[in-house]
């Protein structure tokens, strides 16, 4: 698997890293936008800005890992985040295997990573519309632990969609460095050692 991972594509772009949220100034600080603030860690890492409008995301170009990245946070909303990544990938002519997905996850505590090289979307909305429109579980990805709902009769739709709290924050950011980390070593060709360091 991982040999196939890290064959080379045609074209300038190498890998894609595509941050899941929904757009506008009312969900920044949500749950469901793990994905979108870890994005913004690696690209504020690179140096570059989130400002190019293309392929229905906000994206940048940067070097990461010694390979050409495409940054991008789909401003398609989340439920439609295939759209975007699919549009890239078909694009710039990447597989699966070599489009790297940070995603906000219920089912981890706050500040906990879990990485997986592929596998069902695990009910995260956005996951599962870039699986089916790729028709292909094969994306490795990052979730990033938002915490659980208060108790089952919680939302879940109210739960995501809910603001982190100025204590939970702190131990976002921490989540948010170790994410961007761990993303720079898939991106090398080392899922292994970033799952190993960051993954509980």
């Amino acid at each position: 698997m991982i040999e196939k991972l890290f064959k080379r594509p045609s074209g300038g772009i190498e890998f894609i890293i595509a941050g899941l949220g929904n757009p506008g100034k009312k969900y920044e600080n949500t749950r469901h936008n793990a994905g979108y603030l870890a994005i913004d860690k690696i690209a504020e890492g690179c140096g570059i800005p989130l400002k190019k409008v293309k392929f229905q995301a906000l994206c940048g170009e940067a070097r990461l890992g010694g390979q050409r990245v495409l940054l991008m946070k789909p401003t398609t909303f989340m439920n439609l985040s295939g759209v975007s990544v699919n549009e890239a990938m078909r694009y710039y002519k990447i597989p699966p295997e070599r489009t790297l997905i940070l995603l906000d996850d219920v089912f981890q505590d706050i500040g906990r990573l879990r990485l997986r090289p592929k596998g069902s979307s695990g009910g995260q909305n956005g996951m599962r519309n870039i699986i089916d429109m790729a028709d292909s579980e094969d994306f490795p990805r990052i979730k990033i632990g938002v915490g659980a709902r208060p108790n089952p009769n919680y939302d879940l739709a109210d739960w995501v969609l809910s603001n982190f709290t100025q204590n939970e924050r702190k131990e976002l950011q921490k989540a948010l460095d170790s994410a961007a980390e761990a993303a720079e070593l898939i991106v090398k060709g080392e899922f292994e050692a970033a799952r190993n360091k960051f993954s509980h």
